[in-house]
């Protein structure tokens, strides 16, 4: 890889939540997101899980050093935001990794989003209370 190369960067969504990741080819795979470890933004294993999957999809994929810088949503959104930038950003490495990335579906942006509410309703589907008299 030239140097240019080197640094892959790629901008994963959810719902209202954005992540710009840069991947650096590194000893151990280590994630920062937003200046912190990723343990401590997070809070749990299983968001760190994660955004760590799409490295775990094929035992072939070196270490990196993930650095993310998210925004808006919730810690949730935030951690899928993250793993749908890292499988964009390993799509440059190789072109193989396209088929069990996508089959494990990490590539597609989940397009669900909260509804509106509606006006004359307390919430997008929820009424009021009727009452006979």
């Amino acid at each position: 890889m030239t140097k240019e190369q080197t640094i892959l960067t790629a901008v994963g969504r959810r719902k209202t939540a954005s992540a710009r990741v840069r991947l650096t080819p590194a000893k151990e795979t280590k994630l920062v997101v937003n200046g912190m470890e990723a343990r401590d933004y997070l809070n749990t294993d299983n968001r760190e899980l994660i955004m760590k999957s799409p490295l775990l999809v094929n035992d072939t994929i070196e270490n990196y050093l993930i650095e993310a810088k998210v925004q808006g949503g919730g810690k949730n959104a935030q951690a899928e935001a993250i793993r749908h930038a890292v499988a964009r950003a390993l799509l440059n490495v190789s072109s193989d990794l396209r088929t069990p990335l996508k089959k494990a579906g990490f590539l597609k942006r989940d397009p669900r989003a909260k509804e509106r509410k509606k006006p004359g309703l307390k919430k997008a589907r929820k009424r009021p209370q009727w009452s006979k008299r």
